[in-house]
């Protein structure tokens, strides 16, 4: 039986030792600082002795963290190479993605063709549902907070304009919101609060509760489009309507949140290269 510290706390210490920086170590592990941090004091209790120095100015190695840390690069060079000699090549570049169907279609569809020219090797594959016996890389979710026991970062919060076709809005601009149908959007079966928002925001003289309720996001936006009422929708969600001026902008009233998208990532998918590859994309794009 072999005495060893767990790989995980193995892991987190050679990023530290890297960077010099808990910080840094999370951010490349897709960890919180606060995870590096029990993780680094976990190794020091199993060996009984410090791994970093704090200054006043900077994070340093201690006389044992410089012992260790080339040790530990060449261990795990060498496992990486044992790993990657008999671990599947095809499964390697495919990339299992799981997104809400229109967020997939308006938002990320639109840039994969640099996600593409940047990482050719990897074969994508985008789910809007959660299918049995599938094994997702990482996911896109729509929500309110962090997912439990997952790495779990906002990448977006919605921002809310209120739009209608162009035909509703009469010549002087000023539409009578109170005369218009409110187009919904229902989240697991339940109003997302949007309008309810709005109207504490501009203080309408309108019922946030009446009005008719979908499913999708999707179906809003086509509601919207054909004039059948006003709709508040995320502004990057429509772009290209409001371009084509399909959909008008009617108040200068922008409502953000509470709800966005959420990048969620299981623990035993963090640090995966494809993973890694198209987080760092996902960053820089959203950015």
């Amino acid at each position: 039986m072999r005495l060893l510290p767990p790989l995980k706390s193995l892991r987190v210490f050679e990023e530290a030792g890297n960077h010099l920086s808990f910080t840094k170590a999370a951010e490349t592990l897709h960890v919180t600082q606060g995870a590096v941090s029990q993780q680094i004091k976990l190794l020091e209790d199993y060996l009984g002795t410090p791994l970093f120095v704090r200054t006043s100015r900077r994070l340093e190695l201690s006389d044992a963290g410089r012992q260790l840390l080339p040790q530990l690069h060449q261990a795990f060079n060498l496992l990486e190479m044992s790993i990657e000699g008999v671990r599947d090549p095809n499964q390697r570049q495919k990339l299992s993605i799981l997104a809400p169907p229109t967020f997939s279609t308006r938002w990320l569809v639109p840039r994969l063709t640099d996600f593409r020219k940047r990482f050719p090797e990897l074969q994508l594959t985008i789910n809007d549902h959660e299918a049995e016996g599938v094994s997702y890389d990482c996911s896109i979710r729509f929500g309110r907070t962090a997912r439990a026991r997952y790495f779990s970062e906002m990448l977006m919060l919605e921002k809310h304009v209120a739009v209608c076709a162009p035909e509703l809005l009469p010549p002087s601009g000023n539409l009578n919101i109170s005369d218009q149908n409110l187009l919904h959007i229902l989240h697991h079966g339940k109003r997302l609060p949007v309008w309810d928002d709005w109207v504490r925001e501009t203080n309408a003289s309108i019922d946030p509760r009446q009005g008719t309720e979908f499913s999708t996001l999707d179906q809003v936006i086509n509601a919207a489009v054909s004039g059948a009422g006003v709709a508040l929708i995320d502004r990057r969600m429509i772009k290209r309507e409001l371009e084509a001026q399909a959909l008008m902008i009617f108040s200068d009233v922008e409502v953000q949140g509470p709800y966005g998208y959420w990048l969620d990532i299981s623990t035993d998918k963090q640090g995966l290269a494809k993973v890694v590859h198209f987080v760092e994309w996902l960053r820089e794009i959203v950015r």
